[in-house]
């Protein structure tokens, strides 16, 4: 048990971003930020849930990229971590079958991270709602709550305030060039400074639309009267009246959600998920406790030295742990016809790799 705030220690201020569309979500409802948060957690998984929760979204919270940005701890040691925090209810690995704007379709994987805990009832209930989910909105509305957040830390963490720096001009935007540059291509509608000015906005909506300065400079150059006695007036009633329509585009949004074993990702739909994660993941981590209980470091072996898919070695890791701890291994199922008719289980490859040494 822990009462440390971690939260002043670990900011993480360059933890990578994943791909996008993957990475941390945060849980809705969660209650405010205390130092005590994760003080019902061990030393380690408090650390490491207090750097998670101070990430932005979409940040890369595997294993890997949490060694790889915290000092204290290995890969080993968040991997384990993740577990334990999906099984204290802050961590769900959940993969969502996604309808995105251009009307394709992708499957994508997120770690959903509460603050709060929660049980397996709240989450089970969280993860069946997500479908139908607008990720347009969601998004928009999580990044302006993010700036919220980010403002208030750094009220907090200020001292004092800084000195304002001197102004600086801002530099022109791209609808003012665009119109002050338009005498270049026909020299009856070059623009004051003054008029330029005064029809920044309406170009900069243009721009906005989806118009690229050169069809802008285009739609008001070509077709000019003759003779043209003033150009601001000729560009504003162009602006105005030929302005193109908004973009529309449809919001990306979750078709199915399905939770996944925080440890092998196998989904719910085949295995029993419980605090996130599967039997067999869990018989891993009571091994692993009772290895360390003893005083024993044991290394994972990397994924890229596995002769099989990580997911496979689930058990055989779990033996491992099991007779370094001195503890009896499980008893080893013999394959049967059935197991053939319905192709092999998760395990079945290592089982019988197992059963015949």
């Amino acid at each position: 048990m822990v009462s440390t705030d971690f939260s002043a220690a670990l900011r993480a201020p360059a933890h990578p971003q994943a791909k996008p569309g993957y990475g941390k979500r945060s849980a809705p409802d969660q209650l405010p930020r205390t130092g005590a948060d994760f003080a019902h957690l061990r030393t380690r998984e408090a650390a490491i849930a207090a750097y998670i929760d101070r990430l932005t979204e979409g940040a890369a919270i595997g294993y890997k990229a949490l060694a790889a940005n915290i000092a204290d701890y290995g890969q080993q040691a968040c991997a384990k971590s993740l577990k334990f925090l999906s099984e204290a209810g802050h961590l769900r690995l959940v993969k969502e079958h996604l309808a995105v704007a251009d009307n394709s379709l992708r499957w994508v994987t997120r770690t959903y991270f509460s603050r709060t805990s929660r049980d397996d009832e709240w989450w089970k209930a969280y993860v069946a709602g997500l479908r139908g989910v607008d990720l347009t909105g969601l998004d928009r509305d999580r990044d302006r709550d993010q700036e919220g957040e980010r403002a208030q830390d750094g009220e907090r963490d200020r001292d004092r305030p800084a000195e304002a720096p001197a102004p600086t001009p801002p530099a022109p935007t791209v609808a003012y060039r665009t119109l002050a540059r338009l005498g270049r291509t026909e020299p009856r509608m070059t623009l004051s400074a003054a008029e330029c000015a005064a029809l920044e906005s309406l170009a900069a909506q243009w721009l906005a639309r989806g118009a690229t300065p050169d069809h802008l400079t285009r739609s008001l150059t070509t077709g000019l009267p003759h003779p043209l006695h003033s150009p601001g007036a000729i560009a504003r009633k162009r602006l105005e009246s030929k302005m193109p329509p908004e973009p529309y585009q449809a919001p990306t949004h979750i078709t199915r959600a399905v939770m996944l074993c925080i440890g092998c990702e196998e989904p719910e739909t085949v295995v029993t998920l419980i605090g996130g994660v599967c039997v067999e993941c869990r018989e891993e981590m009571e091994a692993y406790d009772a290895a360390e209980e003893k005083g024993l470091v044991i290394d994972a072996i990397p994924d890229t030295f596995r002769a099989v898919p990580a997911q496979r070695e689930v058990a055989r890791r779990a033996d491992e742990l099991r007779a370094a701890a001195g503890l009896k291994a499980r008893p080893i199922p013999r394959p049967t016809h059935g197991d053939f008719a319905r192709g092999l289980s998760r395990n079945g490859v290592a089982d019988l790799v197992r059963g015949a040494e």
